[in-house]
């Protein structure tokens, strides 16, 4: 384990940090307000700190898979404690714990929220509350590794894989550093366009900045309690436009830069996921117009909750826990599904999901003929026996997770379906379930245990579940252990062989 590397690229990140804190604390210098000086000093803190940390650089930089899981793990970590810091000091959510849980789901992109009355907030702090979205949508060492190298050799694209989404992280251009800034150029020119569109809608600046972060990253932060449900029909089709494209694959969007038009258009796991879209919105269009009785608002509704949901955006423009029961089956399986790989979405993907039902497609075969040589191909490419291993591993690994979660939560003594869709929503970093975690209430009411266990399950669903298992496991820690502390733990476990 090379933990001078990691440490070193951890205080790299406290540096990027304390830089995004200045731009709260111009925020609030433009309306005039002292909260800001609490990101002003946590600026100053994560600057010292990750200045005394970078001085000297090591000199092996070179690292693998390991090393990038650990390093994205406690990156991310350490961005939401110190991230929550502000808030804690200015008074925004004096709770540490609370102050966290809505920190750790703004880099995360999950949108949940402990806050009962959002526009009691600071601008300052609602405008970094936002800006965790954005940052955390397309990943803060991806943002990283655009603007300077960090590591040597083939060390960056594992990095790259531990933090980007999807079953299979490759190269768009050659080199690693190109790739992400490619990515960050893409998701800023998608930015841009957004937040034109909605100034032409006569958005208020501040507004449409912070909707443009919320919709980036698929976080849903929005800056209003009742998020997206007072914005003009205009608006609302924007933004729901918007979330549906952050949800494809920027790998489509490389090849459209290429103008590789028929490779764009062949891109099958967009194809699925447009159709995935397309057939929801229909079939809740179909099951909510009784009671909406308006073709264009129930259409507008249902596509807009259809984007946010698989997405794992998180906005909404109406309270959809109200709506017919097959409308809301629809919604929380989209939760589950997900957006595309390669995408600022969470959930399980559109790729794995393909894959899978291939898989079965497959098996099945098999079983019919058993002499039959079957191979399961994805994007024109046959899927090989590590990406098919992988999959079926993450899934078992999700599926354990989110039972224990359930378990655990159970203990608090609320309904099933608030316990099961709060760690659904948090799993797959939606924001928003049903019942009492439903678009009109919140997670305040969770106890600091089950809250910190919906942190740990937000990081594992923005992180794909393998960081964050890893720094778990003993044995990733054994190489790095000193002598004594070796001996130390060959002696326990030698203790309870025998006990």
């Amino acid at each position: 384990m090379n933990v001078r590397a990691i440490i070193y690229i951890l205080g790299w990140i406290l540096n990027m940090e304390g830089a995004f804190m200045l731009l709260p604390f111009i925020v609030s210098l433009l309306y005039g307000e002292q909260e800001g000086i609490a990101f002003l000093l946590v600026a100053v803190l994560c600057i010292l700190i990750g200045t005394l940390t970078v001085l000297k650089k090591p000199r092996n930089m070179v690292f693998f898979e390991k090393e990038g899981f650990v390093t994205v793990a406690f990156s991310w970590i350490m961005l939401s404690i110190f991230g929550a810091l502000p808030f804690c000091i200015n008074g925004d959510i004096p709770n540490f714990t609370d102050a966290l849980f809505e920190t750790v789901s703004g880099f995360t992109t999950t949108g949940a929220s402990i806050l009962t009355n959002i526009e009691a907030m600071s601008r300052c702090g609602l405008f970094w509350r936002s800006f965790t979205n954005w940052v955390g949508g397309m990943g803060v060492l991806v943002f990283l590794l655009a603007i300077m190298p960090l590591t040597k050799g083939g060390s960056p694209i594992h990095l790259l894989r531990a933090e980007s989404p999807g079953p299979s992280v490759e190269r768009l251009l050659p080199k690693v550093q190109n790739t992400a800034l490619i990515l960050y150029v893409m998701y800023f020119v998608l930015s841009l366009a957004e937040f034109i569109l909605l100034i032409l809608g006569k958005m208020p600046a501040f507004d449409a900045i912070t909707a443009v972060f919320g919709t980036a990253g698929t976080g849903g932060f929005a800056v209003k309690n009742a998020s997206f449900a007072d914005y003009s029909p205009y608006i609302q089709w924007v933004v729901a436009v918007f979330m549906m494209l952050f949800g494809v694959n920027f790998g489509m969007y490389f090849l459209l830069y290429l103008k590789k038009w028929g490779k764009a258009v062949r891109f099958e796991e967009a194809r699925y996921y447009f159709l995935i879209i397309i057939a929801a919105t229909v079939i809740i269009f179909f099951n909510i117009y009784p009671v909406e009785n308006s073709i264009e608002s129930t259409l507008r509704h249902a596509f807009f909750q259809v984007s946010s949901i698989i997405t794992t955006t998180g906005f909404a423009t109406i309270n959809f826990d109200l709506w017919p029961a097959a409308s809301k089956a629809i919604l929380v399986t989209l939760m589950f599904v997900g957006a595309c790989a390669g995408s600022t979405g969470g959930g399980i993907k559109v790729s794995r999901i393909m894959i899978l039902f291939k898989t079965v497609k497959k098996e099945l075969m098999i079983q019919i003929h058993p002499g039959s040589v079957k191979k399961i191909k994805a994007e024109g490419k046959m899927v090989n026996h590590e990406v098919q291993r992988s999959i079926n591993v993450f899934f078992v690994a999700y599926i354990l997770i989110f039972i224990a979660s359930v378990l655990l939560l159970s203990f608090e003594n609320q309904d099933l379906v608030t316990t099961f869709t709060a760690v659904a929503a948090t799993l797959n970093d939606v924001g928003p379930g049903m019942a009492a975690v439903g678009p009109s209430g919140n997670f305040s009411f969770f106890s600091p245990f089950s809250k910190y266990v919906l942190m740990f399950d937000m990081l594992a669903g923005r992180l794909e579940l393998y960081p964050m298992l890893m720094i778990f496991h003993l044995g990733m820690w054994r190489s790095s252990l000193g002598p004594a502390m070796k001996r130390r733990v060959t002696r326990i476990k030698n203790i309870n062989s025998r006990g």
